[in-house]
């Protein structure tokens, strides 16, 4: 009886740790972090890449636990968060404040040993969702733009933590990402919008889920495609993409761009739940491109 009650006890707590930590959220992070690495060493080093996926990992586990302890009191209000360990009283806030602690320091730890710089970046990174993106979530819709710039490190992460350095290529892969982030969390609040203001959190461009916001939403996507086939061009350094891998890219960008045109026509909640998963899969499947265009040419 002790050994079931203890294994529910643990079962309990992992359960709340991966909820604390947003685990399918942080092994996305840790996910566009080793492909941003691939894309930049030239001799691989497993050790780098361990110590990667586990600060990457730790420094978004803390960056979710800080905010939950921060927002603890609005989740409650929220029928999608409102179950989450500090809300539903799973947890305890100085718990959770040791978690994220521990994880922060482990974090920096492990990038750090891969190199400074990287370190750095982790610190940035989780200085301004903590600090400056989480306390403006419930006062401006300028909260996006603001963590647009944590949301974007990830994939220029790996290539610094491959290469030691921040050059043209780090900055185009940052570019990727910043871009992107606006029709994905754009999508994302238009389709929990109801639940969003339940917590008064401000999501939208314009507040609102119209038209305005529609047309920024088709425009920042059309961004996204633009900078995602630079790399085709040959004007920014190491980082480079074939014609073929430029013409799936673009696809690709324009399925996402199908999607965001078709919530501008419709403006309903399943056309923006629709382009969010499409901006899921678009910034997951390019990664891969990325990287397998790469690994061919050499090969090849």
């Amino acid at each position: 009886m002790s050994d079931s009650i203890a294994y529910t006890q643990v079962s309990s707590w992992i359960h709340d740790f991966k909820e604390l930590t947003k685990v399918r959220l942080a092994l996305s992070v840790v996910f566009s972090s080793i492909a941003g690495y691939l894309l930049g060493i030239d001799t691989f080093n497993m050790g780098h890449l361990v110590l990667l996926a586990l600060g990457g990992y730790a420094m978004v586990g803390a960056s979710n636990a800080f905010n939950q302890i921060i927002e603890k009191n609005l989740d409650a209000k929220m029928k999608r968060t409102k179950n989450r360990p500090l809300p539903s009283g799973t947890m305890t806030t100085s718990t959770a404040f040791a978690i994220a602690t521990l994880l922060t320091l482990i974090g920096l730890s492990f990038l750090f040993i891969i190199n400074p710089i990287t370190a750095m970046f982790g610190a940035i990174s989780i200085f301004l969702y903590v600090s400056v993106y989480t306390p403006l979530k419930t006062i401006t819709p300028l909260s996006v733009f603001v963590g647009a710039f944590p949301g974007a490190i990830p994939f220029m992460l790996g290539w610094v933590a491959a290469t030691g350095s921040f050059g043209i290529e780090a900055g185009t892969l940052f570019m990727i990402q910043f871009f992107w982030q606006f029709p994905h969390f754009w999508a994302l609040g238009w389709w929990l919008y109801d639940d969003y203001k339940e917590g008064g959190f401000f999501m939208l461009p314009t507040g609102k889920r119209d038209k305005g916001t529609a047309i920024q939403i088709i425009l920042y996507t059309i961004w996204t495609l633009i900078v995602s086939i630079i790399p085709a061009l040959g004007v920014t350094g190491d980082l480079k993409l074939s014609i073929v891998s430029a013409v799936l890219v673009f696809i690709l960008g324009l399925i996402m761009l199908f999607y965001a045109i078709k919530l501008f026509q419709k403006r309903e909640t399943k056309y923006a739940r629709q382009l969010m998963l499409a901006s899921v899969f678009y910034i997951t499947l390019i990664q891969i491109i990325y990287v397998s265009d790469k690994y061919i040419r050499i090969w090849f």
